[in-house]
């Protein structure tokens, strides 16, 4: 947005620090949400769990930030970004402090099921806050034809925190603990926060524009019936949900599926999961820049969907013909590793834009609902996939789960494909017209 003022906080530029304010919220809950499954294969043992309860506390996180996600989402939108991100993260960091106290297994001590299931599951609940808080920053900071842009940089902070956790949280976890691990969290949630007080408030009114007239038009049109009730918002919302099964599965068990199958050590998981986590900022990047460019947001949406699919069947096949004899060829270990990390790569590039085109279709006004929405939808994934996948592993091991993935993907494409021409596009046509 433009702005006549000579305020710094009120320049062109401060919308970069809001941005930058909003990635390092989400990247901090991210090395949280993301980076504490990296640890998994040390979870299981310090806290003594089988896989199935493992499953179970890895989803409860996932849970909690389902349940809280709409509820954040619509206080976003009746207080404001600022107020929401500093609640959530301050919350977040004294439960963290918590979890450090009183959850955290030691050579003495190991903490009931109970004590580790309820700390992530605040931890999901009170975090659950930034996502939307930071998007609906996004749309009300950025013109139409910066948003893809800025959004996929805000979405590269959840790999970007997903990197971070699964280069330091295995050393921190296996070198300090557990009381480590969760008091280096606290302190990321705490620095965000400082950062969320000193750049995050609500824009200043802008001058009357043609440009912001379009940004008045388009959100007038896009809210008209909130996208609580907008049958094209829900569509795009579970389509986003259904298609972060599949990377839930490489982010909560790719480690387990690499030490288990791959018999990888923990050098090669480290990497494999680094590499997901760079190579999907990376894409979110590129891929906000391209279609912002393009304006091709469902087709890109529909390419790595499609491009998921093949992939993830492709690594099913490879499991099925490697049998049991994954760890007899080094050969065949690293193709393992290669389309686990490819496969992520993908199933991760898309959110930036899928985001970008949902957050449009709902209209910057009503952007922390429709993200809450999405975020509900993803995190309930979140949850779920993580307690299945256990499940079908006991029925047919790991083709099983990488054929599931690969379905998820096929439905997530049928829902995310438009059934007539781009809303997102059709807004911004008609917003344009009313505005010269």
């Amino acid at each position: 947005m433009i702005h006549s003022t000579s305020s710094p906080s009120c320049s062109p530029r401060h919308r970069w620090k809001v941005l930058a304010a909003g990635v390092a919220a989400n990247a901090a809950f991210s090395v949280a949400f993301s980076g504490i499954p990296m640890t998994a294969v040390l979870m299981r043992t310090g806290y003594q769990l089988d896989n199935a309860t493992l499953g179970l506390v890895l989803g409860l996180m996932g849970l909690g930030i389902a349940v809280s996600e709409l509820p954040w989402g619509l206080l976003t939108d009746r207080w404001g970004d600022r107020p929401v991100l500093l609640t959530g993260l301050g919350s977040t960091a004294i439960a963290l402090v918590a979890m450090a106290l009183w959850a955290a297994p030691s050579a003495q001590h190991i903490p009931g099921l109970g004590w580790l299931g309820a700390g992530l599951l605040l931890v999901g609940l009170l975090g659950g806050s930034v996502n939307g808080a930071s998007g609906r920053a996004v749309m009300t900071w950025f013109d139409a034809g910066e948003r893809g842009l800025a959004m996929s940089i805000r979405q590269t902070a959840v790999p970007l925190g997903g990197g971070i956790g699964a280069l330091v949280l295995p050393f921190v976890a296996l070198h300090f603990g557990f009381a480590a691990l969760y008091g280096l969290l606290a302190l990321l949630c705490a620095l965000s926060a400082a950062m969320s007080w000193a750049w995050v408030h609500e824009p200043p009114v802008a001058p009357d524009t043609p440009r912001t007239r379009a940004n008045v038009a388009e959100s007038a049109i896009a809210s008209k019936s909130g996208p609580l009730r907008d049958a094209r918002v829900w569509r795009i919302v579970l389509g986003i949900g259904i298609l972060c099964a599949p990377q839930f599965a490489v982010l909560s068990f790719g480690t387990v599926f690499l030490h288990d199958f791959g018999h990888a050590g923990l050098a090669t998981i480290t990497a494999t999961m680094v590499f997901v986590q760079v190579g999907a900022m990376v894409m979110r990047v590129w891929s906000g820049r391209w279609t912002d460019r393009r304006r091709n947001r469902p087709a890109y949406l529909r390419a790595c969907s499609a491009l998921s699919v093949l992939l993830f069947a492709g690594l099913a096949m490879l499991v099925m013909a490697a049998g049991t004899h994954a760890a007899d060829s080094a050969a065949l270990r690293m193709a393992l590793v290669a389309l686990l990390a490819a496969s992520g790569v993908c199933v991760s590039a898309w959110h930036g834009v899928a985001y970008t085109e949902l957050a449009t279709l709902a209209g910057a006004a009503r952007a922390g609902t429709a993200l809450g929405m999405a975020n509900t939808s993803v995190f309930l994934v979140c949850f779920i996939t993580p307690f299945s996948i256990p499940h079908l592993l006991a029925l047919q091991g790991w083709p099983l789960v990488w054929l599931a993935a690969s379905a998820c993907a096929l439905v997530a494409m049928l829902l995310l494909v438009p059934r007539g021409p781009a809303a997102g596009q059709k807004l911004a046509k008609t917003a344009l017209s009313r505005s010269t």
